[in-house]
């Protein structure tokens, strides 16, 4: 196996990682959590980031590799495919099958023998705490880790894009101020409660993401109707009585978590949703999941004051929370979604840009203002 990468940010990260893997299964270890994943050391892991960042800048009849690699062993995995003969660990060995293995939710195993990595197979099912590394843009690699739970979107570790290193600074969650939805994406903790209702929200984000035509999607109270004075009137596309397709299946599995298929619909409702948001204007939903309305035009509140300013935020490491104006923040929906939550502090917006931007307004008591929390990072 290479000590040295050719790809520098391969090294500069390595035993940064290797700690922060270590850490989450030790101390899950430590809680007694059982199918843990093995941890790659730092010369693993520098290989692992080095040869898939030269992937994903190869081409294969056309189009870019888009795979995901884990760390695991044979013994480590249950009805995977197992290769007769083993892959070499290579740029030009791995763009050759990636056409294969590039539907999400599959992986291609790669473990080591005689101080080489190799590929052995592909599976579906992957331990608790496994390194993984998605190689989804070019010169862009994500290594993340699969959640405790088994439920919704790996957790994101670390994104390299060219000489560009974020680590998502995990201490970020216990700031007074974030939303659930930003904590959660960057919460490891295995004994932390799982919430469904946040991670329905994990969905609905990377889903509106997914359909890379933008889009802005309001939750707002249940208990409230204070929400349609920062609508225009008439509204275009209200929906009476409100569509609870996803409502009823959150409530069902509050009821027996053990409903067959329960994900499988759960990701339709989502897509429903999130589809929606693609039509120019917001989608509305309030805090139950009950879709109110879609298509419909943000306006500033009666008596309330033009928002000029607001606190953008970033969870990675060595990034500073900042004062900026909002349309430093993005376009016309970002700025809409800001002065909404300005007039409607009890609600949240999310708003994805064509870009692949991605940006959680929400409204802070300890700071008395409108935040941005950037999360595109930790949506990849």
């Amino acid at each position: 196996m290479k000590s040295v990468s050719t790809y520098k940010a391969a090294n500069v990260v390595a035993e940064t990682i290797e700690a922060i893997f270590s850490n989450h299964v030790a101390t899950a270890t430590n809680l007694g959590e059982e199918n843990l994943a093995a941890v790659p050391n730092a010369s693993q892991i520098e290989s692992f980031i080095d040869v898939g960042f030269w992937t994903s800048l190869r081409q294969e009849e056309g189009r870019s590799p888009r795979i995901s690699l884990a760390f695991l062993s044979p013994e480590q995995s249950t009805n995977h495919i197992q290769f007769a003969q083993h892959v070499p660990f290579t740029p030009t060995a791995l763009t050759k099958i990636s056409a294969g293995y590039e539907r999400a939710g599959i992986h291609l195993c790669v473990w080591q023998q005689d101080n080489d990595l190799y590929v052995w197979g592909a599976t579906l099912t992957i331990p608790n705490y496994c390194f993984v590394l998605d190689i989804s843009e070019a010169g862009q690699v994500v290594i993340k880790n699969r959640r405790v739970d088994g439920f919704g979107k790996f957790s994101n570790i670390a994104v390299l894009a060219g000489d560009e290193i974020k680590i998502v600074d995990e201490l970020n969650s216990t700031n007074g101020s974030c939303p659930q939805i930003v904590s959660s994406l960057i919460n490891f903790a295995p004994d932390s409660t799982t919430d469904n209702s946040i991670n329905v929200l994990l969905q609905l984000a990377v889903s509106m993401r997914a359909h890379k035509r933008g889009g802005t999607l309001l939750m707002v109270p249940s208990d409230s109707k204070e929400w349609r004075e920062s609508i225009s009137h008439p509204l275009h596309y209200a929906i009476k009585p409100t569509f609870s397709g996803l409502a009823d299946l959150m409530k069902q599995n509050t009821i027996d978590n053990s409903i067959e298929n329960w994900q499988v619909f759960l990701s339709k409702e989502v897509d429903i949703i999130a589809g929606l948001t693609a039509i120019d204007g917001a989608t509305i939903i309030n805090d139950e999941y009950k879709l109110l309305a879609f298509g419909e035009k943000i306006v500033q509140r009666a008596g309330r004051p033009i928002i000029e300013t607001l606190i953008e935020t970033e969870p990675i490491k060595d990034n500073n929370p900042t004062v900026v104006s909002p349309s430093k923040t993005g376009g016309t929906r970002h700025l809409s979604a800001a002065q909404f939550v300005q007039d409607q502090p009890k609600a949240i917006a999310l708003v994805a840009s064509q870009d692949g931007r991605f940006t959680v307004f929400s409204w802070s008591t300890k700071d008395h203002s409108v935040q941005a929390h950037r999360i595109d990072s930790l949506l990849l």
